[in-house]
């Protein structure tokens, strides 16, 4: 029997990167872990769920104008709910020493609801499908 690969290709603009296999978090992220591996404090958990709640009102609004399906909206929703909710919590590894605009977190933020709508979904990791 193969043993499955410890890490997963991922690609963005700037192209692929290898991210853990069972990270819900994408390219971006690594990019930012692998080139800020500074100090060992990371956010703190409630700034986390903060910009999550965004994230799932941002999906309803989008879903009440009608740009986005309602269908993805629910994925996105429930996805976000559970960081809300402080699970995931090992899925955030970045330092509070990254930078000053948040960027990176907030992509952080992004891929790990994403990635975990998209396996909500029944989709795989990674694929970007149905959720981007």
């Amino acid at each position: 029997m193969a043993k499955q690969a410890a890490t997963r290709r991922e690609t963005d603009a700037l192209g692929a990167v290898e991210v853990p296999r069972d990270a819900y978090w994408g390219a971006q992220t690594e990019r930012a872990r692998r080139n800020f591996a500074i100090g060992g404090i990371r956010f703190d958990p409630l700034l986390i769920r903060a910009l999550a709640r965004i994230k799932l009102a941002a999906a309803r609004v989008n879903a009440r104008l009608g740009v986005l399906e309602p269908a993805l909206a629910r994925l996105i929703e429930q996805a976000a709910q559970e960081v809300v909710a402080g699970r995931h919590e090992d899925q955030f590894p970045l330092s509070v020493f990254i930078s000053g605009s948040g960027t990176q977190l907030n992509m952080n933020v992004n891929e790990v609801i994403a990635n975990r709508a998209i396996e909500l979904a029944g989709g795989e990791r990674g694929s970007k499908r149905p959720v981007h």
